[in-house]
């Protein structure tokens, strides 16, 4: 999978169902696996008392990946 393919996907939040953002850029280790996805958050994720306008997902938080959507785990 490319990362082109991962950043038309919608990234949503299993624990509240609200979509997280999109994939902006990937984070990959010395071995070359993925460690994380760095993701800009959509406006209706935004916090008034956030000022980061990104989120890093960690490969673990990740519970499935479909054809549309990225299925993840958050608790912010």
């Amino acid at each position: 999978m490319r990362l082109s393919d991962l950043q038309h996907k919608d990234i949503v939040n299993v624990l509240d169902g609200k979509k997280v953002g999109n994939i902006i850029d990937i984070n990959i280790n010395m071995d070359g696996n993925m460690n994380s996805l760095i993701v800009e958050k959509s406006k209706f994720f935004v916090s008034m008392f956030s000022t980061k306008d990104e989120i890093e997902i960690k490969w673990e938080q990740i519970e499935k990946i479909g054809e549309d959507v990225i299925l993840v785990k958050l608790s912010i």
